[in-house]
Order: structure tokens, then C-alpha cells, then sequence
């Protein structure tokens, strides 16, 4: 006789207006066997004794609906079905006969710091019945899980509401910021700060000399036609202020004009007033966005967490009795093109902390910089320069692996769609799109509009190649980032009394992620057994996704009392 498998406990959360919520747990077949209605002040202790019995997934409209007022309760969740994040994806994969059937009640509207072109910015429209709207998703989701091969939409799925749940976490813990350090950083590049604000002395001193140079000392530099005018006539022949294209000329403005606009970035971007919105209390709580980009990657929409210049990173600081866990992944995308592909011969060359130079070893390029310019070649579809020279060589060396990227790249310019190791899909390119190759074929057209079309199905192309492999390295990143959660989870409370208070004022958690990158913020005599955990998360990540296949994905970790590199 064969035990029957549990069925996992699974209880519908929805937050109907006016402070009010319904639970609803279901049983076999997603049939409802109980329903409880709450109020707010009721919501968090309720929850919290569901959790200590059997921790249940939860299944949430959005994880940011919800779990911010249980996390100021102090009361954590320890998995969940993300219904916004989860359509997305099952309404839109290739990878199952019937995907899910499009709805305007499950799409998001969220603004981006990153502002990616092709990100889902659709209306939510709010159903008449939530409760029921969210249950009758919720089987449909179920439905198309189901129907996914593997069980990889049943991973890709999982592993996207965690990272739904770590968003939250993380805003609600903050990254840990040193406010001095950083307007010392502000001081020493940009100068002294007027009262009052305005443009600091560095930046002026840069400003009048390029002004000089350019004979013209009334003109304003933040003005783009104005400044182009000005370069035309010292003979400055640019198209933008670019400064890839400005560093192409040797005038003598160049120097001083690029140095200008660095600074200019750091002040718009990171400066006195961008400290004063985002960092309080010695902490930096960005608004994350999981699968805010197509391919699955993060965004952000405030605070610009994902574009945290590099010379800012000494302000991130550990408390007083904690550590920073800092690790990384290196060449982690040549490095899951390798395992999707099945190609070992990559896979060798992977071997260790550096790929370019397993490249080298190959044969197939003289020197690492050949290496790092043809494998990013091969991924985003190079076809000139340095890159385009030297991607043929690894057709002869990694077959497989340049065939996988190729596959996906015809697929694309032929208008069709490709998909990431665990089932995410790409976008399908847009009806102008689909009529200017219509057009192409004409037995009239003209040739000019022959090229357009070519040129256009090229770039599609170079997208869908790059798609499944920054697609699938996301997913990694997503099971990494969940099961170091997990195991943070289990670590006790520290003694260890962290500056800023919150749900994880004597906890180890995650501070930050970025792609690759995660940093942790740990009590000082955890750091060692955080980072060990660390190193465990990612082993698990690689079998998760790629079984028994030989690929090394190793880590830079290191355990410091700040971030910087």
C-alpha cells in the first residue's frame, strides 16, 4: 500500500477595500474549505498562528498589497503564489500548448528607474468580486503549471514570488548607510555644496573652462542644443554629447566638458538631495520591481538601487557589531549558455573563477580581452569590430553552445518567440514590426525599406539571442536569492543590536541585489556561517536548474565592514 503525499496547505489571501481581508483556505482540487474575514488589526496575529502551524503558501494578489503591514507586525511569510507576478509569466510562455488567458484585472502598472523598453505597463483594473477573481486565477494558473514540462514553470514560478516576498524584505531592512561617509564622497568630488543649493565649486570651476574654451561664457551646459552649437563651431563635429563620442576628439574642451558631466550625473543622480529622499535613519530602502524587465530581471522605481556607482559603495557600512556579506558571480551568463546548451567543452572552460581565461586555454582566442570581447559577441549578436571578428572562432570551439545562441537569434529575426531555460518567453515583436517584413516581400517594394526591414528583423534577433540567456541567468539569481532566504531563516536572533530598528533588528537578511550581486547584512559572529550559506545557496541554484551537468559557478565572497570593491 502507497502513502498518499500530503497536500500542501494553500490559503487564498485578498485584501477587499476599506481595511478588510479574506482568507480562504483551499483543500484537494483547490475546492474552498474554510473562509475567514479580517480586519487589519486582526490580519497579522491571525496569520502569524497559520504560519507556526503549518506554514502555508500563501497565495497573494502582490506581495507588496500585504506584506508590508505584516512585516511592521513583525510577522515573516514563508512562501507564497505571487498572482501578479505569476500571470505574466504563464500568460505569456511558449512553452505550453494553452497559456494562461490574458486579463486586465492581473496586469501591473509600476514606473521604473530603468525605464526598460519593452516592460508591461498596462492598467490594473480592480475586479467587482476579489476574492473570487483571485481564486478563479488562481486555478487557471494552476491549469498551466500543470501542463509545463519538468515542473520548470512550476519552479519558475516559485522561485518569482519569492523573489516578491525578498523585495519587501529587503526594503523593509534597508541597506545599511554610513550618511557622513557619504557627504564626504559629495565634498571631496563634487566641492563645497552652496547654501541653499545650486551648483557646487567643482563643477563651476569646470563649467567657466569649458566655457572659456568654447568662447562663450554665458552658455549653458545643461542645454543640449546650445552646448552642440557651440562644439560645431570650435569644430567639435558630434551628434550628441555622448561621451563614447565625445572621447573620439582631441580638442581641448573634451577633458574638461566629460569631467563636467561625470559630476553632473553624480549630483542628478546620487547627490545632497537624492540623500535626503532615500537614505533615513542609516538606511537605503530602494523600491525594488521583480521581473520588472522582460527577461525577468529586476528594476527598480526609486532610488536608482540598480545603477549604485562604484564609488559610493564605501557609504554602505555595516552597524556596529555586524558584518557585510558580499558575494558575487562572475561571467555567470557564458556561464549558464554553457549548462542550456549542454555544451562541455564550454563547460571546461568554465572551470574555475575565470572563464575568459578557460576561453584562452581552449585555443580559440590569443588573449583574455579577445576572450571577454567574443563571448559577449557571441551573446548579443556582434557582427563587427573586435567582437564580430572573433565570434566565428567559438563556432569552431563551443559548436553547441553558438548554436543554442543562433537558434534563438533566427527565431527572432523570423518573428517567433524563445524561451529561458525554466519556460519565462519573449515578447513578439510588435504589428509595425510584423508589417514592415510583410512589406519587405513586395514584389514592388523599394529597397530602402528592403534594408529597414532586414536591419530591423537583425536587431529582434540579437534580443532573442541575448533573451534566453539573460533570461535564464535571472532565474539562477532568483533560486540563489530564495534559498539563501531560506536559510537565513533558520539562523536565531542575534544578541547583536543593530542602529536602525525593523523585523530584522537582530536577524541575518539580505540588504541588496543587483543581477548577480548580493550583499547581506549579518551579526558579526554569523558572518562566517551566512557566507558558508551563501556558497550553499548557489550550489543548490545550479542542480535546481541543470541537474547533474558540470558547470562551475563559483563566487567572489568576502566578509567586510563595507561594500566597497
Amino acid at each position: 500500500m502507497t502513502s498518499r503525499r500530503p497536500v500542501e496547505r494553500r490559503i487564498a489571501l485578498v485584501a477587499t477595500g476599506s481595511g478588510r481581508y479574506v482568507a480562504v483556505e483551499l483543500g484537494d482540487d483547490d475546492v474552498e474549505i474554510s473562509r475567514h474575514e479580517l480586519s487589519a488589526s486582526e490580519l497579522p496575529g491571525w496569520v502569524a498562528a497559520r504560519e507556526d502551524e503549518a506554514t502555508p503558501r500563501w497565495i497573494l494578489r502582490h506581495a507588496r498589497e500585504i506584506y508590508p503591514m505584516l512585516l511592521d507586525a513583525g510577522v515573516f511569510l514563508t512562501r507564497t503564489h505571487d498572482l501578479l507576478l505569476c500571470h505574466a509569466i504563464l500568460r505569456d510562455t511558449d512553452t505550453v500548448a494553452r497559456p494562461l488567458a490574458p486579463s486586465a484585472s492581473w496586469v501591473r502598472r509600476e514606473p521604473s528607474d530603468d525605464a526598460p523598453a519593452l516592460f508591461d505597463v498596462m492598467e490594473q483594473h480592480p475586479a467587482e468580486d476579489p476574492v473570487a477573481d483571485a481564486l478563479d486565477q488562481y486555478r487557471a494558473q494552476r491549469r498551466v503549471i500543470a501542463d509545463g514540462r519538468d515542473g520548470r514553470l512550476l519552479l519558475l514560478c516559485a522561485a518569482e514570488s519569492a523573489g516578491g516576498l525578498i523585495a519587501e524584505e529587503m526594503r523593509a531592512a534597508g541597506l545599511p548607510w554610513n550618511e557622513d561617509v557619504h557627504r564626504g564622497i559629495l565634498a571631496d568630488t563634487l566641492g563645497t555644496r552652496p547654501v541653499g543649493g545650486g551648483v557646487p565649486s567643482r563643477m563651476l570651476e569646470l563649467a567657466d573652462r569649458v566655457r572659456a574654451i568654447l568662447g562663450d561664457t554665458t552658455l549653458n551646459l545643461d542645454s543640449q542644443p546650445k552646448l552642440l552649437r557651440a562644439l560645431h563651431r570650435v569644430g567639435v563635429q558630434v551628434e550628441s554629447t555622448n561621451r563614447w563620442e565625445l572621447a573620439q576628439h582631441s580638442h581641448a574642451v573634451v577633458e574638461p566638458l566629460l569631467a563636467y558631466k561625470k559630476l553632473a550625473r553624480l549630483l542628478s543622480a546620487n547627490g545632497w538631495a537624492w540623500l535626503s529622499e532615500w537614505v533615513h535613519d542609516g538606511r537605503f530602502r530602494p523600491i525594488y520591481i521583480p521581473g520588472g524587465v522582460v527577461t525577468g530581471r529586476w528594476a527598480s522605481a526609486g532610488g536608482g538601487a540598480l545603477q549604485l556607482p562604484r564609488m559610493l559603495r564605501t557609504a554602505v557600512r555595516a552597524d556596529d557589531g555586524w558584518m557585510l556579506v558580499v558575494a558575487d558571480v562572475a561571467q555567470l551568463e557564458p556561464r549558464m549558455l554553457a549548462a542550456m546548451a549542454g555544451d562541455r567543452a564550454m563547460a571546461r572552460a568554465a572551470q574555475g573563477s575565470d572563464l575568459y581565461a578557460g576561453v584562452v586555454d581552449s585555443g580559440a582566442v590569443g588573449t583574455r580581452e579577445e576572450a571577454k570581447y567574443a563571448v559577449l559577441g557571441a551573446m548579443y549578436g556582434a557582427t563587427t569590430g573586435d567582437s564580430g571578428r572573433l565570434v566565428p572562432r567559438l563556432r569552431k570551439v563551443y559548436p553547441r553552445a553558438m548554436a543554442h545562441v543562433d537558434k534563438a537569434a533566427r527565431k527572432g529575426e523570423d518573428g517567433g518567440v524563445v524561451s529561458t531555460w525554466l519556460g519565462r518567453s519573449s515578447p513578439r515583436p510588435s504589428d509595425e514590426w510584423s508589417r514592415m517584413q510583410a512589406r519587405a516581400t513586395d514584389a514592388d517594394v523599394d529597397q530602402t525599406e528592403v534594408a529597414l526591414a532586414r536591419r530591423r528583423a537583425r536587431d529582434w534577433g540579437r534580443f532573442t539571442r541575448n533573451f534566453v540567456v539573460q533570461g535564464t541567468a535571472a532565474e539562477w539569481s532568483l533560486i540563489w536569492l530564495a534559498e539563501i532566504r531560506h536559510r537565513l531563516r533558520d539562523f536565531p536572533d542575534s544578541d547583536a543590536q543593530a542602529i536602525a530598528s525593523g523585523p530584522f533588528a537582530r536577524h541575518p537578511h539580505l540588504a541588496f541585489f543587483l543581477h548577480d550581486e548580493v550583499i547581506l547584512h549579518v551579526p558579526a559572529e554569523q558572518a562566517e556561517a551566512a557566507a558558508e550559506a551563501v556558497h550553499e545557496a548557489a550550489a543548490v541554484a545550479t542542480t535546481r536548474l541543470f541537474g547533474g551537468f558540470p558547470i562551475d559557478v563559483p563566487l567572489d565572497l568576502r566578509i567586510a565592514e563595507s561594500a566597497e570593491k
